[in-house]
């Protein structure tokens, strides 16, 4: 269990938080990785994401190494979604806040074909976050963003952290226009 006030604990209080319920009894289980451990979150994202056949997230920040793991080749990789079922997946993510800018700046002319390769709808949301959601499948995956970038990631089938999850990318890809 991660230590008070360590961005896992922050995490989970703001997941607890937003779904509603005590954050003790609802996410004490999820899976959880901060930096520092070993396999870190940013190495462990791309596991959780290419297990699923439909990705739909709301992403604040896009830093480059994190880019390269997810858009890369091979089973951990937005291009293995839904390779498993053989008909392709859904991958529709909504970028906001610093993540938004950066597609619409210099970089985005590089990132928005890579994107559209992969089979990625993109969108653009002019608001901010400083978390992350991903409804992977059934399968809810909220990370803690921080200025050195991807601090905590959790993942969770609970009911209630999915529905949640739904409603947020929901509302986001309602409000965003695409890339």
């Amino acid at each position: 269990m991660a230590d008070a006030g360590s961005p896992g604990a922050v995490l989970r209080e703001l997941v607890a938080e937003a779904v509603g319920v005590d954050g003790a009894a609802l996410l004490e289980d999820a899976p959880l990785s901060e930096r520092g451990d070993a396999p870190g979150q940013g190495a462990r994202l791309p596991e959780v994401v290419a297990a699923g056949s439909t990705v739909v997230g709301v992403v604040p920040r896009a830093p480059p190494d994190l880019v390269r793991r997810l858009l890369g080749t091979g089973d951990a990789s937005l291009e293995a979604v839904g390779d498993a079922g053989g008909d392709g997946g859904t991958v529709r993510l909504v970028f906001t806040g610093r993540a938004a800018d950066r597609l619409a700046g210099p970089s985005g002319a590089v990132l928005r074909p890579v994107l559209a390769d992969r089979g990625v709808e993109a969108y653009r949301h002019d608001g901010g976050s400083p978390i992350g959601v991903l409804l992977v499948d059934d399968r809810a995956v909220v990370g803690l963003f921080d200025e050195r970038g991807l601090a905590a990631l959790l993942w969770s089938d609970a009911p209630a952290v999915r529905e949640w999850a739904a409603a947020t990318c929901g509302r986001y890809l309602a409000a965003a226009e695409p890339a």
